[in-house]
Parts: structure tokens; sequence; C-alpha cells
């Protein structure tokens, strides 16, 4: 999920040594990377199902297993997502690059349920430390590289990276598994080389910020005090999109199959087009001001939570992804106007604060739907109804969060 925003820029620092790159060739190899490590959390999305026939397990434990993701990235958030501020972006990126090939590595020889959950929980830590560090070096990458240009680039840049890696992640997935001989191995082995490959490519990137040797202490979560029913408003939301996000990379493909979609290819087609679309609508209406950004995102949203319920009455493959795809949209306008409010409303001083703050509530929506959906279906509902129930929620969540916003809108500049 896009952080842009979460991180400043601090002073660049001279690269040393002829093994370093420059930064403009630095700034695409954070890039990539940044898309490597993005994509590799997504890639079980398509396998859950071949997973389940393997090992037997239910719904109910898919849902565990994409849980333990989302607590290790709130736990990576909470304890290393800013360290980079203070000991460098290359210390953080690395570490991180590295705990996901581990958990690649964990995929490939301990594939029943715990060795799952223990690699869900490293790539979420993987993926705290990845997001707020590669957003902030990108920018001032970008900031050396081109010290006359705009910084448009970077955000852009950073935002397709971000949720474009998402989708890659669960399309390669799902095209792998589709085309390779052994459709649980071959993701994992790809990605395993990918990561290694793109850490040791970090590695020769300058490093832009100078370690100042101040005493560790966690991210701090702060409420900002200026319009708290407005703030927690935006949280609301981001509760909201970030539950049908966690939907499409953890059960979104046992539903088509329920259907009678087993291709791979297609559960990652799902997930994939989320996310491209959160992207694409991210960079195309970024220039709205804040207020607009929340209720397009919101309208948009919800019509495609309609429309996602409406193709599960049908029962309609091609309703469901075309939903997907218009909720996509929606919750990628609405995340940046969430945090655009939150560092609106926030002191200067205590922006990451705020921002922190929204993204606990996006991974707690990440969590408790899909949670919600995988007890109901342990307990005998048809994942039909269970797809149901959690459609009126987000969208009760999304009514609640319009109507706290709409209460005191605060004029902000462009997003």
């Amino acid at each position: 999920m896009s952080t842009t925003g979460l991180t400043a820029p601090t002073r660049a620092v001279p690269a040393r040594g002829s093994r370093r790159l420059n930064h403009e060739l630095g700034f695409w190899v954070i890039a990539a990377a940044f898309v490597v490590g993005m994509a590799f959390s997504t890639l079980p999305t398509p396998l859950w199902v071949l997973y389940r026939q393997v090992d037997g397990f239910s719904t109910f434990w898919v849902t565990i297993a994409f849980a333990a993701y989302a607590v290790g990235v709130i736990l990576s958030l909470v304890l290393a997502g800013h360290v980079s501020d203070w000991v460098g972006r290359v210390r953080i990126l690395l570490p991180a690059l590295l705990l996901e090939a581990i958990a690649a590595v964990l995929f490939l020889v301990w594939s029943s349920l715990p060795g799952l959950i223990v690699a869900r929980v490293l790539t979420g830590l993987g993926v705290g430390m990845i997001t707020a560090t590669a957003t902030a070096h990108l920018a001032e990458l970008h900031a050396t590289a081109r010290p006359q240009s705009s910084a448009v680039r970077p955000g852009v840049v950073a935002v397709a990276a971000n949720l474009g890696g998402l989708g890659l992640g669960s399309l390669a997935a799902g095209l792998l598994a589709q085309l390779a001989p052994r459709p649980l191995v071959v993701p994992d082995a790809v990605f395993l080389v990918l990561l290694l490959v793109a850490a040791l490519a970090v590695s020769a990137v300058p490093e832009t910020v100078v370690p100042d040797g101040r005493p560790y202490r966690a991210q701090r979560i702060t409420v900002p005090p200026a319009d708290r029913a407005r703030y927690l408003g935006a949280a609301t939301a981001a509760f909201g999109l970030f539950a049908i996000m966690g939907l499409f990379t953890s059960l979104a493909p046992s539903f088509l199959r329920s259907l009678g979609q087993t291709s791979p290819l297609v559960g990652g087609l799902a997930a994939f087009l989320v996310f491209a679309a959160a992207a694409g609508a991210q960079i195309l209406l970024r220039s709205l001001e804040t207020a607009r950004q929340l209720a397009v995102g919101l309208a948009v949203t919800a019509i495609g939570m309609l429309a996602l319920a409406a193709a599960v009455l049908a029962a309609s493959i091609l309703g469901f992804l075309l939903g997907g795809l218009v909720a996509g949209a929606g919750a990628g306008v609405l995340l940046k106007g969430a945090l655009g409010t939150a560092a609106a409303l926030a002191p200067a001083e205590s922006r990451g604060e705020a921002i922190a703050g929204i993204f606990l509530g996006g991974y707690a929506g990440l969590v408790v739907p899909v949670l919600g959906v995988g007890i109901a279906n342990a307990a005998g509902v048809p994942l039909a109804t269970s797809f149901l129930g959690f459609a009126a929620g987000v969208l009760a969540v999304l009514a609640v969060a319009a109507l706290v916003l709409r209460r005191r809108p605060t004029a902000s500049p462009p997003g």
C-alpha cells in the first residue's frame, strides 16, 4: 500500500567508491527493488487454493496465514519502518529484501501450514520496512540526480512500484502456476532469485542519509488535535479500503473456484486488476484536492462493492472481476485522500506519526473483515453468503466514514 509522504527527505550523502551507481541509475534500481519486494507479498494469492489441495486445510486457515502477514507489516511499521531516517536507507532496504528471500526459501522447503504462516510473518516484516524507506529513498535520489526538476516523478514512480508491484505479484504467480510444471515451486524459486539480485543491486545504490546516532524509539502514533473527528473518518475509510484489498489477496481465488473457475491465472488476475486500478486512479487523479479525492474515492469504492455483491448474487465471474476493478480504482483514490487528510490536519513535526495512524487503521481493516469471512466459512456459512456479508460490512464502514468526513471539510492543497 502506498506510503508516499510517510517520511520526509533528508540531506543527500555523496557517492563513495567506484562500486556505487550514480543517483539516476540508483533511482531506477530502488524502483525495481520496490516492485520486486511488493510483488513477493502477493505471490501466494492465486496459490492458496493449491496449498489447500496439498495440505487439506480450510478457508479459515487461509485467513489466518493472511492475518499473519498483516501482523508482520504492522509490527514492522511500528518498530522499523521509520528507522532509515537516522541509520540510512540502504541499511534498512537490504535486510528487508533478505527477510523476504528467507520467506521464499521457507515457502520452498516448508510448505505445510506452520511454514506458510512463518513465511508470511517474515514477508510482512520485510514489506513494512520497504514501503516508507523505498518511497523516501526515491525522493532523495531524484532530488540529487535532478535538483531542478519537480518532485512529481518520484511520487508517481513510488505509487506505481508499490501498488503496481502488489498487482504484478499475483499476476506473475498465476501465470507461472498456470504454465510451470511445479506451480508451488517455480513462482517462489523465481522470486527468490529476483530478491537476491535486487538486494545485490541495492547494495550499490548511493546512500542518501547521514547516520546521526540518535537513540532508537518505536514509531509513535498520533491523532492530530485539530480535527479528531475528521482524522478518525479518514482512518475509518482506510479500514474499509484495506479490507477490499485484503479480500482480493486472500479469498477471491477461493470464491472464483467455487464458481468453477479453477485457473490460477484468473485468480491472480482478480488481484492484479484491483491493484492496477488503484495505482492508475491515484496517478490520474493526483491533482484533485484532498477533499475531492475523499469524495470520489468513497463513491467509486461503494459502487465497486455494490457491483461485487451483484456479481456474487448472479454467480458472475466477469462481474466479479469488473467489480474488483471499480472498487480498486476507488480504493486507490480514497487511500491518497485519507493520507492527504492526515497530513493536512497534523502539525509538521508529527505528520509522520499521524500518517502511521492511518496505516494502523488500514491494516486492521486488512485483517479483521477477512478473518470474519474465514470464521463464518468455518462455521458452515457458504462462501458466497460470507462475501455478501463482507460487502455489506464494508459499505457500512464507508457510509460511516462519509458521514464523519462531511461534517467538517478541511481545505487542503492538491494531492
